[in-house]
């Protein structure tokens, strides 16, 4: 989840490299926000002025180094010594990071009546909060208990008929996308940099398998540091590297766009916190992982079922990437995402005969999250252990063994995937 350009503007160890369409790292000097028309000037060193367009992926820091969570609001005076970085998309100049350096008189800002994304306090072995699939008639700030809601586990039966028609029209097609006894099954893994290290692992466990079907091409398509936000625009030099990569790892399995019929997907926000207070940041995550859906269709235009899963338990957290209560109210993204496809947005629409579709069927994958040692219902529980010591937000060995089992007991017994999971 760690953001690989902005990480090298503020190490200046790193500023050597250059990547296409990139400048390097360069100090300069704030001018102005124009809030309405969504960019920054910033003066170099020189005496020019240059125009950077904001977007969503572009990160603001203060001379804490802790992120700023409104720059439009809160953005340095005048004259503000800066180091920024900068890309050209196309006619256009994008800001990809700042941090500020001293204000107009060079003097450190410490500041810190700014709003910042909060610390994420110390580690926690519970936050005292039930998991979704356990909450009953309880509910979590206004939202209401089970994946589906309603204090529901289960898909409704709208969404049952879809995902059984999907799951009916998953079969081994060849590299042309047509049916073939020799043909394959695509089943990818979609995310970030904790997805990858755990469907990587799942991975291993899949091909020793010996109830898995053989026509099942399994492929970890998550990458480290390419959280939701940086999925959603293919144009831009982010995504260009992401969905690159997404092509690469394909053909070097021997997998064609026409056979990826099923994904998991598992994805945060960085700094989920810089978006605000539940349900705000949430809603950019759901936001993120609609165009990430609609971007999959496109691409693979025999996707049949998506499968989303939220984060594992994030209270031993020591940074501000994704601590909890964000790891936790994730879920809700997902939960809205389906609510919205069974409620007939177009957006996602995954039925002909609605007219044009925009999304594969969206059901959960595997829920992931338990309160830290206090123990599911059906035992699971994150020990300090089965995170990372350096970030305490990664998996470790053993937590990355954890997921990776319990998406391969979900594909042995989900009534949609076991159709064509299983020999």
């Amino acid at each position: 989840m760690r953001n690989v350009l902005f990480a090298a503007l503020l190490t200046l160890s790193a500023l050597g490299t250059r990547a296409s369409g990139q400048e390097s790292p360069q100090r300069g000097n704030f001018k102005r926000v124009d809030a309405e028309r969504k960019f920054v000037i910033i003066t170099t060193e020189d005496g020019k002025d240059i125009e950077c367009a904001v977007v969503p992926q572009s990160m603001f820091r203060n001379s804490n180094n802790e992120m700023i969570a409104d720059f439009k609001a809160n953005a340095p005076a005048a004259g503000s010594t800066v180091m920024f970085k900068i890309e050209r998309r196309g006619d256009q100049t994008v800001l990809i990071g700042l941090k500020i350096i001293g204000s107009n008189g060079n003097q450190s800002n410490s500041n810190r009546s700014t709003p910042q994304v909060p610390s994420p306090g110390p580690p926690r072995e519970s936050i005292g909060v039930k998991p979704l699939t356990e909450l009953g008639d309880e509910k979590y700030k206004g939202e209401s208990g089970g994946l589906y809601g309603n204090n529901r586990n289960e898909p409704p039966v709208q969404q049952q008929s879809s995902a059984k028609a999907a799951a009916a029209r998953i079969q081994p097609l060849d590299e042309t996308g047509k049916p073939s006894s020799k043909g394959r099954i695509g089943l990818l893994g979609i995310g970030m940099s904790n997805t990858t290290q755990e469907f990587s692992m799942f991975k291993k466990l899949a091909d020793a398998d010996p109830d898995k079907s053989d026509k099942v091409a399994i492929v970890d398509v998550a990458q480290g540091g390419q959280a939701a936000t940086q999925w959603t625009d293919p144009s831009s030099e982010v995504g260009m590297k992401v969905w690159s990569t997404v092509d690469q790892r394909l053909k070097s399995s021997n997998v064609s766009s026409e056979q990826v019929q099923v994904v998991w997907i598992k994805q945060a926000l960085i700094a989920q916190a810089q978006f605000g207070a539940f349900p705000a940041h949430a809603k950019k995550l759901e936001n993120d992982l609609t165009t990430t859906l609609q971007l999959l269709k496109r691409r693979f235009p025999n996707l049949q079922i998506a499968y989303l899963s939220s984060r594992i338990y994030a209270g031993y957290a020591t940074t501000s990437l994704n601590p909890e209560p964000y790891a936790y109210e994730g879920a809700f993204s997902i939960r809205w995402i389906i609510d919205s496809q069974i409620n007939g947005d177009p957006k996602l629409n995954c039925d002909a005969k609605r007219g044009e579709v925009k999304s594969p069927v969206v059901l959960w994958g595997p829920y992931l999250w338990a309160d830290g040692i206090s123990p599911r219902l059906d035992g699971l529980v994150w020990d300090r252990s089965d995170l990372s010591e350096r970030d305490g937000t990664h998996p470790s060995e053993s937590g990355r063994q954890k997921v990776a089992e319990m998406l391969k007991q979900f594909f042995h017994s989900d009534p949609y995937a076991k159709t064509w999971y299983l020999k």
